[in-house]
Formats: structure tokens, C-alpha cells, sequence
């Protein structure tokens, strides 16, 4: 297992899927199926079915029968069957599916909303590699931003955590990737938090200081309002908000030796002032966060991650619908969260718990959690179970 290699993982985003994880991920992935599909050489397919339920105090929702306002649930976390072509000049990848995305100090959304914001086919992509250094893809690409990916399979942990709360997930755009020796480097031309507004441009540098020790540098910023609108809920939302108009930069250490893996890293947000939807002030997140996997046999390990995140501003300034938006806290608070995910995998089989805790600290009368919205702490227990299927054992 590796949490990140030489080439950034948008290279070759889908063989987090189809051959070897290229971000923290404490499940073995199996090798696809490879099908002849004639003219268009060697296809490889696999999928993975997998399914989640949860306990949690103190739900966000206020909608009844709603997954975020249920104290226990149940929901598929993944339903998905990955197309790759990896070889010769033109190459593709589709993901298609059913998916979540569940997200600490974040209300439960279900596969079905989470599809419809971005589709059953949420990625999808060509690359054209004219050599095995340089390539430029297009399509409905996953973002250049953080330590964490989208899909539960690919991660440490079940959930995601509250620095991957404020970043992107997958931006439609272009991007272009070049390797030379242990330097790696992607840029991006994007819009941003999947606004159907291209304006975004973000970019990612990694060193390979040697096979145990990565470097990486990533940042995305707006280039000035180019107009557009979007009926997508996620799309609109983060227009709303702010988040699309931000920028962003975060700085992550690895180290992956034998069956250790640490992953350090920073990340600082800013969202200027936008008097066009009422944003009077501007303000920011940042933080930090460890992610962490041991591998004690061949089946069984042990994955955790700490996190702070913290959200500048003052009461009285107009800013809580805003930073609510984008962190799910108010402005001027404090967050703190642990969670540990043992995982257990035999073959095509995973099992996978989870306990997390959330704890902030915030203004008099504003919060996070309950469906009041001012908790300011939130329990969760975790059980996701599946299987990786269509390989090639």
C-alpha cells in the first residue's frame, strides 16, 4: 500500500481503483478484469459494492425520515463499476454508479442526493499521453486538492474529514500532467467547486524525496467572476456560499514504510469579501491533520486520523450562513476530531468500523450538530462491508 506516488493521483485517478491505491487507502485492491474490446485494445472493468450503517448522537437534520436527522441508519456507500483504458495515445476512464460521501460534523446525505448532484457517472475523463511523462485529460475530473479522495474505498477512514469538508470533489475542466525524474506537477484549468463557471485554475507539486518520503504543494484559486449559473445543488450551493470564489492551499508530508504509513498536512482557505451575494466580510479556515495506517498481518489494520479546524470572524458581521456553508461551522470557532478505522480484508472481502468524535468550541447560542444547530459536539459509530468485484483472481 502506498499513500501517494511519483505521478499525482489524477494521472491515473482510476487505478486507485483498478490497480494500486495511490492515496491513503488501507484496502488492497485487487487487479481488473482486462476485456479485448477490439479497435480500442485492452479494457480494464472492475466494480465495488459496498454498504454502511451508523450510530450518532446529536443529527444535523431537521427534515423527518431523512438520513442526516436519524440517530441510526443505513445507506450503500458504494455501487460502483469502473471502465479504464490505460495504454496508447488516447485513454479513458469512466466511473459509474451509486456513491455517498459521509463527512464528519456533516449531515448523513444519501446515495441518491449525492447522485444528484453529480450524476451517475461522476467521473469521466480522456486523456490523450502522447508519452509516459506527459498527458492532459479532460472531462469531469477529481480535484487536485487535498490528502483525502471522494469514494469511502479509496480513503483510511469511512468518513471524510473536516479539512476535506471545504474542498472540491470533482471539478469539470482540463488538466495537464509532466513528470521528470522525482518532480511531478499538475495543472488545472477548472470550475472549481463543479459551478459551471470556468475560472478556477489549480495546480499540484509533488517531490519523491526517496521511496519512503513525498513532498507535496497544492493550491487553487479564482481567476474573476466569468458568469454562468448551475441548477446543481452542490454547484449552487458553494456559489451561494462563497466557496467557489476562494482560494486555497494546503502542503502534505508522507512517509510509507513497511506497514506504516503517516500522512501530515496543512491547509489555509481564504474567502474574500463578495458584496454581489450579501458576503460584507471576508474570512477564513485552516488547519491541520495526521492521517495514519499500521498494517499488524496481511488481513487486519488499524487506521486513524486528529484534525483541528479553525474558522476566523465575528459574531454580528453577517458571516455564520457563509462559513456554515462551507465548514459546517460558524465563524469564529474551533474544531477538534479523532477517529479510528479498524479494517479487516480477505480477498475481494472488506469489513471496516469506525468511531469518530467531533468537539468544538463556538460563539454563545451557534454550533454545529443537533437539529437545533447549536451542539457543539457529535458520536458516530461506522460499519461499511463489500466486496471488489470483476478482477481478474
Amino acid at each position: 500500500m502506498t499513500i501517494r506516488n511519483s505521478l499525482r493521483r489524477q494521472i491515473q485517478y482510476a487505478c486507485v481503483a483498478l490497480c494500486v491505491p495511490v492515496s491513503a487507502s488501507a484496502l488492497t485492491l485487487p487487479s481488473p478484469y482486462m476485456v479485448s474490446a477490439g479497435p480500442l485494445g485492452q479494457i480494464g472493468v472492475q466494480g465495488v459494492v459496498s454498504g454502511l450503517g451508523f450510530y450518532q448522537d446529536n443529527p444535523q437534520g431537521t427534515v423527518a425520515g431523512t438520513l442526516a436527522s436519524k440517530h441510526v441508519g443505513a445507506d450503500i456507500s458504494n455501487g460502483l463499476v469502473i471502465v479504464q483504458k490505460s495504454s496508447g495515445l488516447v485513454q479513458f476512464t469512466l466511473e459509474a454508479g451509486a456513491y455517498s460521501f459521509p463527512t464528519l460534523a456533516s449531515g448523513f446525505t444519501s446515495a441518491s442526493q449525492t447522485v444528484n448532484d453529480f450524476g451517475a457517472l461522476p467521473v469521466a475523463y480522456v486523456t490523450l499521453a502522447p508519452s509516459k511523462a506527459f498527458s492532459v485529460e479532460i472531462g469531469k475530473l477529481p480535484t487536485l486538492i487535498g490528502a483525502e479522495d471522494g469514494f469511502t474505498f479509496q480513503n483510511l477512514n469511512i468518513e471524510r474529514g473536516l479539512l476535506w469538508d471545504v474542498e472540491p470533489i470533482v471539478s469539470r475542466g482540463v488538466q495537464a500532467n509532466y513528470s521528470m525524474g522525482p518532480l511531478s506537477a499538475s495543472l488545472s484549468w477548472n470550475d472549481g467547486y463543479y459551478s459551471n463557471r470556468y475560472n478556477t485554475v489549480s495546480g499540484d507539486l509533488t517531490w519523491t524525496i526517496d521511496g519512503s518520503n513525498s513532498l507535496e504543494f497544492y493550491a487553487s484559486g479564482n481567476l474573476g467572476k466569468a458568469g454562468g449559473s448551475t441548477t446543481n445543488t452542490y454547484g449552487a450551493g458553494n456559489i451561494a456560499d462563497g466557496a467557489d470564489d476562494s482560494t486555497i492551499y494546503g502542503l502534505i508530508y508522507t512517509y510509507n514504510h513497511g506497514p506504516l504509513t503517516i500522512e501530515p498536512y496543512l491547509q489555509y482557505m481564504r474567502t474574500p469579501a463578495q458584496p454581489g451575494i450579501d458576503l460584507n466580510h471576508g474570512f477564513s479556515n485552516y488547519g491541520g491533520a495526521v492521517l495514519a495506517s499500521y498494517s499488524f498481518t496481511p488481513t487486519l489494520s488499524l487506521a486513524g486520523r486528529v484534525e483541528y479546524l479553525g474558522v476566523s470572524g465575528h459574531p454580528g458581521l453577517g458571516q455564520e450562513p457563509y462559513a456554515s456553508g462551507i465548514t459546517d461551522l460558524p465563524e469564529d470557532s474551533h474544531a477538534w476530531s479523532v477517529t479510528l478505522t479498524p479494517t479487516y480484508q480477505a480477498g475481494d472481502f472488506f469489513l471496516r468500523g469506525e468511531l469518530s468524535y467531533v468537539t468544538a468550541s463556538c460563539p454563545t447560542g451557534l454550533g454545529f450538530s443537533g437539529a437545533t444547530g447549536q451542539g457543539t459536539t457529535q458520536l458516530r459509530g461506522l460499519i461499511e462491508t463489500g466486496f471488489f468485484v470483476l478482477n481478474d483472481s
